[in-house]
């Protein structure tokens, strides 16, 4: 049964990997959001109001005023967003077929665990800490190589990386899109670089990539 959204959902945002994760889920499912920005820049994360909503502090978090038993609901965390979205409207995650569901729900792990956390290091070492640190540079390189690799051999053969196009694919793209900011070239990984051009090609991942507060240059 197809899941009719009345009232738009919230998004509190930011437009980082995590928070395009949310924002392209969005375009793809076709529903109705509106976006609240949540400055991490000028630490707008840290109001006993948006603790309420998300108790680590973190973006991107949703309200649904069309919860389960049509009650409002507040969901944290990028990963368990992309969840409750696909569960609710029955797209980009299997429903019945539960290997298909283990290999997708592998790959968002892979992603939330690893292919974020450890790059988001990567980034922080490569451009923002306030001093060159050799060992720490040198450490995420390599681990940096290592999971686009992983990443690599997964897709080679395959067009998306669990099955069908899914919220998998959803949450990793966010981050390989700033693969350069890991200083990592996609010409060493084909099988990422052809899946990355697809995936990049869909009319609503270019929709949620660009959501962007207006007078801010995303870096």
């Amino acid at each position: 049964m197809q899941i009719i959204q009345t009232e738009p959902i919230e998004l509190y945002y930011w437009s980082t990997p995590n928070g395009r994760k949310v924002s392209v889920m969005l375009e793809e499912l076709e529903v109705p959001y509106t976006v609240t920005f949540i400055d991490i820049g000028k630490d707008e994360q840290w109001t006993p109001a948006y603790e309420a909503i998300s108790p680590n502090h973190q973006i991107p978090a949703i309200r649904d005023p069309e919860g389960p038993g049509g009650d409002p609901i507040t969901v944290f965390e990028s990963g368990a967003v992309l969840l409750y979205l696909a569960r609710k409207f029955g797209r980009f995650y299997p429903q019945r077929d539960e290997r298909a569901r283990v290999e997708v729900e592998q790959w968002l792990m892979f992603q939330v665990g690893s292919f974020g956390p450890f790059l988001g290091q990567a980034h922080h070492f490569n451009l923002a800490a306030p001093e060159e640190i050799p060992y720490a540079i040198e450490r995420y390189r390599k681990i940096a190589e290592r999971l686009y690799g992983t990443l690599d051999r997964q897709l080679t053969g395959r067009e998306y990386i669990a099955g069908d196009y899914s919220i998998a694919d959803i949450a990793l793209y966010g981050w390989a899109a700033r693969h350069s900011r890991h200083r990592v070239d996609l010409a060493d990984f084909p099988a990422v670089l052809r899946w990355y051009d697809r995936i990049g090609s869909r009319p609503a991942v270019r929709r949620g990539m660009a959501v962007i507060k207006p007078g801010h240059v995303d870096g």
